[in-house]
């Protein structure tokens, strides 16, 4: 293997070392995502990338004060991380590298004097799972519908623990109308999908969507669902709780609603 080192992330290298597999500027959501970064910096966002001399970038850590964490949840005087992962080659994977990373985030935490650092997790795509926090003494603090958890690892022993904003049906009720699409910047993948998704929903099932781009922080903790950068609502129900493809998207509609032929 050749050598691994970590990499600040910043706005005078993040054309050359990507950010979340993405490095060609042509690509959907690459551009969005660098002016979204370049924005948070403002407010101490910090990304470590996972760099190895021969195969480039292998991974990265996304972090910021928790007050100001893209989730519904309640997190001020803690570091937050927002995702994290190693191993876009296979051989990279279950090597150690997610620790290398989270171990980044915990000295920062300690440096800052914070309360110290938390996440959110759930089984499935687009989110890390707990296995790694568990590992390093995180703590269930908190959970959400239908599979979020939210994990703490304290330094400080009566500080307070974070937790998910309440009062999910509240603002579920805002989008019982119709079908609508939040999304944030801070996950590239969405663009190429949400364009792709609005299309459909136009064309094959004669539904203009409503599509929301989340503008700060607030706004992503006010959403209906735990993932809080990402959902889709029909009619007061999420039917996504993460970036999915037009092709999952369709199936979950010709299910629930069904469109008669010709």
């Amino acid at each position: 293997m050749s050598q691994i080192k970590i990499i600040d992330t910043d706005n005078d290298n993040i054309l050359e070392l990507g950010i979340c597999g993405y490095k060609n500027i042509k690509r959907p959501g690459f551009l969005e995502k660098i002016g979204w970064v370049k924005e948070r910096s403002k407010e101490g966002l910090k990304i470590k990338t996972l760099y190895s001399e021969k195969d480039k970038t292998q991974g990265m850590v996304e972090y910021i004060p928790g007050e100001y964490c893209w989730r519904p949840v309640q997190a001020g005087g803690y570091l937050f991380i927002h995702c994290i992962f190693s191993g876009f080659k296979r051989s990279y994977k279950n090597k150690g590298y997610g620790s290398l990373l989270l171990d980044e985030c915990l000295k920062d935490a300690r440096k800052m004097k914070t309360y110290g650092v938390a996440v959110v997790t759930r089984k499935g795509s687009f989110m890390a799972g707990n296995t790694l926090f568990l590992k390093h003494g995180f703590e269930v603090a908190d959970r959400a519908s239908p599979d979020f958890e939210l994990l703490v690892k304290k330094f400080k022993k009566n500080a307070p623990l974070p937790k998910f904003n309440s009062g999910w049906e509240n603002r579920l009720e805002r989008y019982k109308n119709g079908l609508t699409i939040i999304r944030s910047d801070q996950c590239p993948y969405s663009v190429k999908n949400v364009h792709e998704i609005s299309h459909t929903a136009d064309t094959r099932f004669n539904i203009k969507p409503d599509v929301i781009t989340l503008a700060n922080c607030k706004d992503a903790q006010e959403s209906p669902s735990a993932f809080g950068t990402f959902c889709i609502v029909f009619n007061g129900r999420i039917i996504a709780e993460h970036p999915i493809s037009n092709g999952r998207f369709t199936n979950i509609m010709n299910k629930i609603y069904p469109v008669s032929p010709g």
